[in-house]
């Protein structure tokens, strides 16, 4: 049984996180990700949650928080944007490396200077190499139920790794859509009871956090925690199919549109595939084979699954909402170019940063996109590698 509300992003992660009633929470505010945080403190007083709730005086000290109180054997839960993920940037590596099942929802929002509290990716791409999980959600929806999820990922046992969920700053975080919600009880039974793995508070077997270690161990023990990313595919894919059966919804690594005999294909990430996919249905209507595909887990990236379903596929664009200030093109164009490079027969791959500080996109732009790989498609011939959409130059 699943009741229907109508929720913005910000309010529907909130409510996941009143269902799961984690032991600890570190709140800091930062906007677009404030309202977030105000809705469970507001869980918190009305007594919907037996939650530990931290407020704390920067993000630097949020994240401190829950490593604390995650090694202290807590299930632990945050949220940030922007700058306030920039200040947890050394914790972030240390929730990892110490293998804790920490899950935080991340607002995402342009990182300064300028000052600007509008949507881009700066801060979550910039985090990408940390250690953490990154999924990233499209709707209010999404943001449910990865938030959901990321508990059970984080946890599992073949993984323990700390989870980032991501949705776009005011447009899904203030966006308001009609949400499906799971019952308490069918959430709480999902999550289970958290399994602490050598908590600090265990007396009888103690064990020490954050020693000295340099280069004699210093590199097995960060084997250790490649190799549990290294898993993370298989328990993303194991617990969506779980969380299948009791929502109905179905999550994977990756989702595509169109894509049967699409000849040219958009890759992109969180609220932008709503505007993409129905881009696609307008060109599939003029007999354009054209295709989208959503990454909706970017740390692992889904390489096996992307090389799969680009088969067939003349000319890719990836829209990218971050750059990669120095490098040659920008994160999602990398990642993608990347898996592709050792393939025999493989799309050529072309990048179109976009978005900016919170620059709306819309389906004219995203059209300009299919016309110019289906021009690449036809001539063989990519005039501009790098592009920069609705920049005035």
């Amino acid at each position: 049984m699943q009741r229907s509300m109508p929720l913005n992003g910000d309010d529907s992660a909130a409510y996941a996180m009143r269902q799961i009633d984690p032991d600890v929470v570190a709140a800091y505010p930062i906007t677009p990700q404030t309202e977030l945080m105000q809705n469970f403190a507001q869980f918190h007083a009305d007594g919907d949650v037996r939650t530990e709730l931290i407020t704390v005086e920067s993000e630097h000290s949020a994240m401190s928080a829950c490593v604390g109180a995650s090694a202290a054997g807590g299930r632990v839960m945050t949220a940030t944007s922007s700058q306030g993920l920039a200040l947890m940037w050394e914790i972030l590596y240390i929730a990892a490396s110490y293998r804790l099942p920490i899950a935080m929802n991340v607002i995402n929002r342009a990182l300064s200077g300028p000052i600007n509290i509008h949507c881009d990716h700066s801060d979550s791409m910039g985090s990408r190499d940390t250690g953490w999980l990154q999924i990233y959600g499209e709707n209010p929806q999404e943001a449910y139920d990865n938030t959901i999820q990321a508990v059970r990922i984080a946890e599992h046992m073949d993984l323990r790794l700390p989870v980032m969920c991501m949705q776009d700053g005011f447009i899904t975080s203030h966006a308001v859509e009609r949400v499906d919600m799971l019952e308490d009880e069918v959430v709480q039974e999902f999550v289970g009871e958290f399994e602490p793995q050598y908590p600090l508070l265990d007396l009888e077997n103690p064990v020490t956090y954050g020693p000295l270690d340099l280069y004699d161990y210093f590199f097995e023990h960060k084997m250790q925690q490649i190799d549990a990313m290294s898993r993370a595919e298989k328990v993303v894919r194991e617990i969506g199919k779980e969380y299948e059966k009791i929502s109905g919804r179905s999550y994977q690594m990756l989702e595509t549109f169109g894509m049967e005999d699409a000849e040219t294909a958009v890759i992109v990430l969180s609220s932008t595939a709503g505007t993409t996919r129905s881009t696609v249905k307008d060109l599939r209507e003029q007999g354009k084979k054209v295709g989208m595909v959503k990454i909706r887990c970017f740390r692992p990236f889904p390489t096996d699954e992307l090389i799969d379903v680009l088969k067939g596929v003349k000319v890719v664009g990836t829209l990218d909402r971050s750059d990669g200030l120095g490098a040659y093109g920008a994160p999602l164009f990398n990642e993608t170019r990347n898996t592709l490079y050792d393939e025999d027969e493989k799309p050529d791959v072309v990048d179109y940063v976009f978005g900016l500080g919170g620059r709306d996109i819309g389906k004219r732009e995203i059209t300009d996109v299919y016309s110019q790989l289906e021009k690449i498609a036809s001539t063989g011939e990519v005039e501009r590698r790098i592009s920069y959409l609705g920049v005035r130059e």
